[in-house]
């Protein structure tokens, strides 16, 4: 069973940087899609940003494209999201998420929490104005 650890959220100004951090352990998730999602306090969660096994392909909701980056280690079997530009839309707690099903679309975004198979415990991105 996959084990996924946020790190790397907290306080940060407007137009500030985070980078966040999605470690898995018992698993090896090197060639599972994997994505970033986020909940604000009363919101439904929403998709982020997805990659690809091979990290190749990269999804990102429109919020966030152009200011958001997520890449892949698949030696460290970790997950990044780069976070530039950060604005009041983006505080949230974000959450990593792990898909393990095979035969996925190169094209689809896999936008859905139902998409996801595996999930972190989240890590809470504040932003100050």
């Amino acid at each position: 069973q996959v084990q996924l650890v946020e790190s790397g959220g907290g306080l940060v100004q407007a137009g500030g940087s985070l980078r966040l951090s999605c470690a898995a352990s018992g698993r090896t998730i090197s060639s599972s899609r994997m994505g970033w999602f986020r909940q604000a306090p009363g919101k439904e969660r929403e998709f982020v940003a997805a990659i690809t096994w091979t990290g190749t392909g990269t999804h990102y909701a429109d919020s966030v494209q152009g200011r958001f980056t997520i890449s892949r280690d698949n030696a460290k079997n970790t997950v990044y999201l780069q976070m530039n530009s950060l604005n009041r839309e983006d505080p949230a707690v974000y959450y990593c998420a792990a898909r393990f099903r095979s035969g996925d679309s190169a094209v689809r975004a896999y936008a859905s929490t139902a998409d996801y198979d595996a999930w972190g415990q989240g890590t809470q991105v504040t932003v100050s104005s």
